[in-house]
Formats: C-alpha cells, sequence, structure tokens
C-alpha cells in the first residue's frame, strides 16, 4: 500500500461509540451475494474486528474495531489482498469506480458482440455442409480463422467471470460464475483441439455467445448498482465543510465540521450549514428544518431553542453551543438508520441467486459423472467423453436462468421510462409486485410542494403590487408565492428584511411590513394557517392565505390502491389538523402527524413486523430514511438528489399516477419473471438428461442453449403488449 493510502485511511477513520474505531470504505470487483460473504468472513476473523458489514449495490463497507486508527489501513490491505480493490470512502472515487466497471462490462459486450458476429459468418457455411462437401483442408482453415478471432475474445470479454469464479475458488465457495468460466473455457481448450487435431467439433462461437449473453445481464445489473448510490453517503456529505468556532478570549477559528466538539460555541452565519446539534445561546434567525420534518416553512428560533446538524440558517447570523457533535447527532442517527435499511437491501437475492448454491456443484459433479460414465463405463475415448462432459455444461449454463430476470427488468425499465417513471433498483420490480400498505408522505408528495395564493381576486392590482415589491426582498417561500402571484413590474421600494418577522419598509411617508400577524400588529385567534399578513401605516392589515395545492389526480389515485386491496396511510411532519384534513379530503383510511424521520421509521417497522409489505412515497429529505427502510419506495423527480438516491423509484411530472402504472407493471413483470424461470427449467428437465446420453453434441449443446435464452427473451417481449391504463 502506498504511502498516501495509508495517510487517507488514517484521515478517514472516525471514532464510534465505546471507544471503537470506525472506517467507511469502497470496495470495488464484486459481482455476486458470495463476494459479500468472503469480504465479510474473512475481515471477521481478526480479533479486533467487532463489526464488518459490506453493501452489495452500493459497494460501501463499515469496519469498526477496538484499537488504533491505524488499523484501518491493515483491513484495507487485507481487501487488496484477496483481488478486490478498497479505499477510503470518497464520492469521486465511487463515481470512479461505478463508471470503470460500466465501461468494462461495455467493451466486453461490444467485443463479444462482434466477435459472435463475425464467427457466425463461418459457422454458418460449416454448419450447412459435411467435410466432404466442404473439404477437409477449408473445414481446418475456417477453424482456425474461428480460434483466432475467439480465443481473444473469450480471454478479454470473460475476465469479469473469471475473476469472480477464481476469487470464490480461492476463498473455498462457489457461485454461478464458476460454472460459466469452466463452460466457457472447457469448450475452448476443447474446441481448440479438435482444430489442431483436425476434428470437426470445433465450437467456438458458443463460447462466445454465451458471454454475450451474460455480459447483457451484467452489464444491467452494474448501470442499476451504479444508480443505486448510497443516500447515506450523501447524507455524510452534507457534513463536509466549515465551521466558525468561538473561543473564550473572544477570538475566531475556522475548523472543518469533523472537528466540531461537543461545548464548543459556534457563530452560524446567514446561509450557513449548521454543523452539529446544539441550541441558540445568541441572536434571532429562521433555520430551513425540511431535514427534520420535510415542510417547506422554515422555523424562528431564538435563545434557548434547539438546533440540529444538517439544518441551514437562512436569515441572521447567532451563536450556538454545541451538545452533540459527530455520531451523536440527529443527522447521524438518520445515517445508521439509512445503512441498517440499505443493509437489509443488500441481503436481497434474485431466484437465480438463492438455486446457485446447489446448482453450481449439481452441474459440476453431473459433468465428471458423464465423463467418467461413458469413458469408464462405457469405454469411448477420453476425448469424446469428454466432449460430452462440455456438452454437459455447456447446455446446463444457466443462461436463460441468467437472463430471466435481467431481460424482464430492462423491458419494465423502458416501459417505466417512456412513462416519466426511472427504475433504480434491480429487485425493485419484484419488492413492488408484493406491497400491501402503500405510505405517503405530504408536502412534495400528495401536494406539489408550492404553496399557492388562494384569493388573489380579493385584493387590488396597488395591493398585490405592494406585497409583491416586498417579497421580492426575501427567499421566504411564501414570498416566493406572492411573487409568482403578481406578474407585473414591481415598486422601487428599500426594504429590509426582519429575522423571524418579515420585510418593511418606507413608502409614501408611510411604514409597510409584509410577514406575520404578530408582527403586523393581528391578534394571535385571527391567524391560521399559511398566511402572510399586509400592513400599510395604520391601515387595518391585509391577510394573504396560501394553501399548498394537491396534485390533480391525488384522490382518484388513493381510491384506485384501494380498491385493489391496498391500505393507504399518511404519515406527515406537519400539524395534526393540516394532516387530518387532509387525509379526510383523499380518503386517506390513516393518518399520524408531528411525526420526526426516526418516528417514521418506527412506524415503518412496525408495519413491517406485522407482516405488511410497504411501499413509501416521498419526497423530503426528512423521508429519505423510511424511503431506505421501506420494502420499496418511490420519490418524485422534483425532490432532492439525496432523496431521489434513496428511492428505488423516481417518477416525473405533477400527476400520482406513476404509483399505480409502476405497480402494475411490477405485477405483470414478475409474472413474467416466474413464466421465464418454469421456461428455463423445462429447457433443462429435457436437455440436460439428453446431453448426458450423448444424444447432443457441443453445436446442438449452443443452439438449445441460445434457444432457450431467445425464448426467454421473447416471453418477456409481452410486457411491451402490456397497456397502459
Amino acid at each position: 500500500m502506498s504511502a498516501d493510502l495509508s495517510i487517507n485511511a488514517i484521515r478517514f477513520v472516525q471514532p464510534a461509540v465505546d471507544g471503537a474505531q470506525s472506517l467507511h470504505v469502497l470496495v470495488d470487483g464484486m459481482h455476486c451475494p458470495s463476494c459479500v460473504a468472503i469480504i465479510e468472513n474473512a475481515l471477521k476473523k481478526n480479533p479486533e474486528i467487532t463489526n464488518a458489514r459490506l453493501n452489495l449495490s452500493t459497494r460501501r463497507l463499515l469496519v469498526t474495531w477496538q484499537g488504533a486508527a491505524e488499523l484501518g489501513n491493515k483491513w484495507i490491505s487485507q481487501i487488496n489482498n484477496m483481488g478486490y480493490k478498497a479505499v477510503p470512502f470518497d464520492p469521486d472515487t465511487l463515481e470512479t469506480f461505478d463508471k470503470k466497471e460500466e465501461k468494462l462490462l461495455l467493451r466486453c459486450l461490444a467485443v463479444a458482440g462482434f466477435a459472435s458476429g463475425n464467427l457466425m459468418l463461418f459457422s454458418v457455411p460449416m454448419w450447412s455442409a459435411d467435410g466432404v462437401e466442404m473439404g477437409e483442408s477449408t473445414r481446418n482453415m475456417f477453424q482456425w480463422v474461428q480460434a483466432f478471432i475467439a480465443l481473444p475474445a473469450l480471454i478479454y470479454c470473460g475476465r469479469p467471470f473469471y475473476v469472480s469464479a477464481w476469487r470464490a475458488l480461492k476463498e473455498k465457495h462457489t457461485n454461478m460464475d464458476v460454472p460459466i468460466s469452466v463452460a466457457v473455457i472447457l469448450s475452448a481448450i476443447m474446441s481448440l483441439f479438435e482444430t489442431i487435431t483436425h476434428g470437426e467439433h470445433a465450437y467456438f462461437d458458443s463460447g462466445v455467445m454465451l458471454l454475450f449473453f451474460l455480459l447483457i445481464g451484467r452489464y444491467l445489473d452494474a448501470r442499476a448498482r451504479g444508480k443505486a448510490r448510497g443516500a447515506a453517503h450523501d447524507l455524510l456529505q452534507m457534513m463536509t465543510g466549515f465551521a466558525t468556532v468561538l473561543h473564550a478570549d473572544n477570538s475566531q477559528e475556522v475548523i472543518e465540521l469533523s472537528q466540531i466538539k461537543e461545548g464548543m460555541k459556534l457563530l452560524v452565519a446567514a446561509g450557513e450549514k449548521i454543523g452539529a446539534d446544539g441550541e441558540v445561546i445568541e441572536g434571532t434567525s429562521e433555520i430551513d428544518t425540511s431535514l427534520i420534518t420535510g415542510e417547506t416553512l422554515p422555523r424562528e428560533v431564538q435563545m434557548g431553542d434547539k438546533l440540529f446538524a444538517g439544518t441551514i440558517n437562512i436569515s441572521a447570523p447567532f451563536k450556538m453551543l454545541v451538545t452533540k457533535a459527530g455520531e451523536r447527532s440527529l443527522l447521524f442517527e438518520i445515517v445508521r438508520l439509512m445503512e441498517n435499511a440499505e443493509q437489509a437491501q443488500a441481503k436481497y437475492v434474485t431466484i437465480a441467486d438463492k438455486i446457485s448454491g446447489w446448482y453450481t456443484p449439481v452441474v459440476h459433479l453431473l459433468a465428471a459423472a458423464t465423463f467418467l460414465g461413458w469413458w469408464l463405463g462405457l469405454g469411448v475415448a477420453w476425448q469424446e467423453a469428454l466432449l460430452y462432459a462440455a456438452t454437459v455444461l455447456i447446455i446446463t449454463c444457466p443462461c436463460a436462468l441468467g437472463l430471466a430476470v435481467p431481460v424482464v427488468q430492462v423491458l419494465a425499465s423502458g416501459k417505466l421510462m417512456r412513462g416519466g417513471i426511472l427504475l433504480k433498483s434491480g429487485s425493485a420490480l419484484e419488492r413492488m409486485a408484493r406491497i400491501t400498505h402503500v405510505v405517503f408522505d405530504k408536502t412534495g408528495t400528495l401536494t406539489l410542494g408550492k404553496p399557492e395564493l388562494l384569493n388573489a381576486d380579493s385584493y387590488t392590482a396597488d395591493q398585490l403590487q405592494l406585497a409583491a415589491s416586498l417579497a421580492a426582498h426575501s427567499k421566504h417561500p411564501l414570498s416566493q408565492a406572492m411573487q409568482r402571484v403578481y406578474q407585473g413590474g414591481l415598486l422601487e421600494i428599500n426594504a429590509q428584511e426582519i429575522a423571524g418577522s418579515g420585510i418593511e419598509a418606507q413608502y409614501n411617508n408611510q411604514q409597510i411590513r409584509l410577514g406575520k400577524g404578530s408582527w403586523c400588529g393581528v391578534a394571535e385567534h385571527t391567524q391560521s394557517g399559511l398566511e402572510l399578513w399586509l400592513q400599510i401605516g395604520e391601515n387595518q392589515p391585509l391577510r394573504f392565505a396560501f394553501a399548498d395545492q394537491l396534485r390533480g389526480d391525488a384522490a382518484a389515485i388513493v381510491q384506485k390502491l384501494q380498491a385493489a386491496g391496498l391500505k393507504t396511510i399518511l404519515l406527515s411532519g406537519d400539524r395534526a389538523i393540516v394532516v387530518d384534513e387532509m387525509a379526510k379530503t383523499l380518503g386517506i383510511e390513516k393518518a399520524c402527524s408531528a411525526l420526526s424521520p426516526v418516528d417514521k421509521c418506527n412506524y415503518l417497522a412496525k408495519l413491517k413486523q406485522g407482516g405488511a409489505i410497504v411501499l413509501m412515497v416521498g419526497d423530503g429529505l426528512n423521508d429519505a430514511p423510511a424511503l431506505a427502510a421501506a420494502d420499496i419506495s418511490m420519490s418524485p423527480a422534483s425532490a432532492m438528489d439525496i432523496t431521489q438516491n434513496a428511492a428505488d423509484i423516481v417518477f416525473q411530472g405533477e400527476k400520482l399516477s406513476p404509483v399505480v402504472s409502476a405497480w402494475k407493471i411490477a405485477q405483470f413483470s414478475q409474472k413474467l419473471v416466474k413464466e421465464n424461470f418454469a421456461l428455463a427449467i423445462l429447457y433443462n428437465v429435457i436437455a440436460i438428461p439428453m446431453a448426458v446420453a450423448g444424444m447432443v453434441t457441443p453445436l446442438i449443446a449452443a443452439i438449445a442453449m441460445s434457444s432457450s435464452s431467445l425464448l426467454v427473451i421473447a416471453n418477456a417481449m409481452r410486457l411491451n403488449l402490456l397497456k397502459d391504463k
């Protein structure tokens, strides 16, 4: 390991609970669930390590140990020595790994496709004529040309499978890449042997074509995992930056957010990120708390009010005392919730992965039994017996089995994408098809997340112009909504924003204010909901009422879901009166209000413990942990990037109908997947006995194998016939 890497590893080590150390590591080179088990088991053999948890989809490894921080370099070295590539977590490195793997698979896929096409040019004449018609010298020349095309392609394109198989065997494990690798290598050796000895059975095209089909599935899987970047890491990225520390002698020092300690006093400027949990000790301001509540309206804070890491100061500078820093803050608690949820989803495997534990050894034993049976039992030449064994490996290679899921996935992804729905997770369709409950967030999900003025026609043009001119001096969501209402020219007013109150100015020798009712002289009992008050001099204040508009089809979609037998629930961080009214309007069966991100996760956990399979639909940053904790999650395209990264499905537009569309497509997709598995199993039931009996040549085996794949693909194409409803 280089010195630079060692320094980086130590720098990324973070203190954990009970004096332990923790390190987030990116692991490149994983292709299947067995890789996760191999790495985790190897690390856990070290007595210092208390926990090692690896996520296959995001390739994020969390290692926790007792001892010096320098041991982090040892764990990275151990993983690298196993043949994987491990580096300390860095978002840029993660993106580099994703692009590197996708480019490699795409190159391998292109080479395999190009080689397959050229090999077929020589294979068709050889299939169409026997040795007498073609001539032995011509046939042998064609075989050598095929060898020069196929062997480099097999070596280059098979690397993802060979490396995966070698790592598994080296750690005394097996996976589905093992029989693939053995079949490809054995068929290549046999074909080369047949070519050298002027035999008739050289089937270079079979191995290359097999790799071409399998690389399609591997590339699709890499694309899905590349888009499923860890939302927890995106949250951690929010805590990069700097904070200003106030010392006892009133001097100031700028430090990294990661260096904040409990008991420090911080000066938080307007527009600055709050780097730790704490409380206000001096000043007044407004805080963007969407991380906690998901609501668009900022919260006013003053001396003694609580603050949370990751929220944004949007109005005026203030001083705060740090009460919880680092991994004790609420933000890191959210991160831990998401890591636990993501880890649970990382253990999800397809049916093909589940049966690979017995499939691989059975196939190898069957091939070995075929070889020994024909050679020792029936007395045929060992070359012919080995050819029969290779035929068994080729015909039983899990090509159709491996394509059963990816081919449906890519067709479903295309159909969903044409409907403005982005499928991000390879396992999302299966989980979506089994849902029993649909849980909605409120703001930005059932609503558009943009407050609109309810009664613009109730005010004169001059009043609207004056209010909009004041609102132009503020970034408050209601001020922005006011600006959207008035499309005319604005007055030139020298206005000042008062933190937590509103905007005031002098105009026509009068003081004018736009803001909170209490600030504008309005009695508290007359204030309600989303509103701004305009006070002009001593005149009676004018009330501008706002409401967050529902998505146009929200009520209809809720009814469709309920008609299909699904339970609907509304979870929100907003007030009870607002949440209950919305649930009543839409006909949602159950509603819970004033929930924090932790509360939402706990609620989902209780549902899942009761046997529910939950779809969570949300858009706020506060919904990210719940999205990750649900069985399946959806988020509108208007949501924050971090929320979209946590979601399995992202949909565009202002309608909620993609929720129903995605569910129906998922159900039909899973029906097709089951049919594909049935076809693949039926193929093996028929083909394997024929191969063992020597009734199938490698040529027929390659054709049968390809035909089974084409049959699976043709069945999956029925998805395009599904009508959008």
